[in-house]
């Protein structure tokens, strides 16, 4: 799990395996409580394996950092335009053509499922300093605050 700002906000992303019951990967990104994304993933196919644990624990992160990754590069801003009535930042941008998000179909819509993580809380509101608001281009990495540095880190520094 891992709660992340992104052009002001305050975003959580949480990725949990279903176990041999269930084999899937369901991986969700929140915004105030709402789930704004999910990505399942079955690995029913190679459930037997020898190393399963060791598979699925890496499939698990690099699906979670590709959840982190398309935050960061704005896949969802369209969505959060539309649910929350406002663009992420005011200077961000509306996304190319190529670019736009695409609805979720049926299979990713977002279901009941059996949470066996920490809830989500509500994000607690602080106030930023006006700094904050720069693009991170501009920010020295020691003017970066801890989620942003962990952001870079999981993406690998890619700031298109």
């Amino acid at each position: 799990n891992h709660n992340v700002r992104y052009k002001g906000e305050l975003y959580h992303v949480q990725t949990e395996d279903g176990g041999l019951k269930k084999p899937q990967i369901i991986t969700h990104l929140y915004r105030a409580g709402s789930i704004l994304s999910s990505k399942r993933v079955s690995y029913a196919d190679i459930a037997r394996v020898e190393n399963l644990a060791r598979v699925v624990e890496e499939l698990m992160k690099e699906q979670h950092k590709e959840m982190l990754r398309r935050l960061k590069n704005g896949d969802f801003d369209g969505v959060i335009l539309e649910r929350f009535g406002e663009s992420s930042s005011p200077s961000a941008q509306s996304p190319s053509e190529d670019e736009s998000p695409t609805p979720p179909s049926p299979e990713t819509t977002p279901r009941a499922v059996e949470v066996r993580r920490e809830p989500v809380m509500p994000a607690r509101e602080t106030a930023a300093p006006a700094e904050d608001e720069k693009p991170s281009e501009a920010r020295s990495p020691k003017d970066l605050s801890l989620d942003d540095l962990v952001l870079s880190y999981l993406t690998g520094g890619k700031d298109d």
